[in-house]
């Protein structure tokens, strides 16, 4: 049975600090979490009951040990989940400043076991067959990643629904945004959703604007082109001319780091499930605004149950 969604990208542990506002020379005590955006997608999309699996690599350590337990525990299959010998699994740390200041500190040194994803082992039946495959600007940053990510990009073709998403981590690449945007554009060819924020879409298109850089993306070959604005919301365009901007839900921030993460999952739910483009939004908005009021990031995905009730109260409660 093909799944709803594999996604490919990024996984790690996050250390996040149990008390907020405290800079980390001070913090005396941290919460670990699995996390990686790709990997954090595949955990929402799942509590919102879809079958979904991870691409990805971690150490051969014990860190990487807790990624696949954690993984099974939300019903993410980690199935193509495999350890580098010699890299450690990633950690990440972050401070907590609400409501609109997380410093995160990546520990990908001397190379993050993800960016080791190598094409002769992908299953591209299954990269294929999948309902939706959801891929991040960060595997195109290093090889052997960025290769694989573009094979199998290829070799689905626009088969149902495929998801990239703009993902720009400057720390990541060698190379400055000029360097990186070819290969944005290769991906873009074989894309049928971008999504991305104004710094993102930017580096994709060479546009910021953002109603001129959602008609670049789909120029660029994309069927729907979502560009999140901050606090002025988020704006969806699709190929056929419809387009829905919908602002975001009222809620009072604890921790912003996993929201976006949140949103391309109820993305997915949306898609899947084939609801409106305004509709879509305002649960990817509501799924968001969710996680950005708890400290976690993949243990605080809602499920539906939860998005219904702060539609329903218009604000997160």
């Amino acid at each position: 049975m093909a799944y709803d969604l594999i996604t490919m990208g990024r996984i790690g542990v996050d250390l996040y600090p149990l008390q907020t506002g405290v800079p980390l020379p001070q913090v005396t005590s941290f919460g670990k979490f699995l996390g990686g955006s790709a990997s954090n997608v595949a955990v929402a999309a799942a509590r919102l009951g879809h079958r979904t699996a991870v691409i990805t690599r971690t150490g051969d350590d014990p860190f990487g040990t807790y990624l696949h337990e954690a993984l099974r525990g939300f019903g993410v299959d980690d199935r193509w989940v495999t350890p580098v010998p010699g890299l450690p699994t990633p950690v990440t740390f972050c401070e907590i400043f609400p409501p609109d200041d997380f410093p995160l500190y990546f520990y990908r040194q001397p190379k993050a076991p993800d960016l080791e994803i190598d094409a002769h082992e992908l299953d591209l039946d299954a990269i294929r067959d999948t309902r939706v495959f959801w891929v991040t600007g960060t595997g195109l940053s290093e090889e052997p990643s960025r290769t694989a990510t573009l094979a199998a990009l290829a070799h689905r073709a626009k088969a149902g629904t495929t998801v990239f998403d703009l993902d720009w981590r400057p720390m990541f690449w060698n190379s400055d945004i000029s360097g990186a945007r070819p290969f944005y554009a290769e991906a873009l060819r074989h894309t049928t959703v971008a999504v991305g924020n104004l710094d993102e879409v930017e580096v994709a298109t060479g546009v910021r604007e953002p109603r001129a850089a959602a008609q670049a993306l789909l120029d660029a070959g994309c069927e729907l082109a979502v560009v999140k604005q901050g606090p002025k919301g988020v704006l969806a365009v699709n190929s056929e001319g419809e387009s829905a901007e919908v602002p975001p839900l009222p809620v009072s921030v604890l921790n912003g780091l996993g929201a976006g993460d949140a949103f391309g999952g109820a993305l997915c739910d949306g898609l899947l499930a084939g609801r409106d483009l305004e509709t879509i939004m305002r649960h990817a908005n509501a799924a968001g605004a969710i996680v950005a009021s708890r400290l976690e990031c993949s243990s605080a995905m809602p499920t539906a149950d939860e998005i219904a009730a702060a539609l329903e109260a218009g604000a997160v409660l």
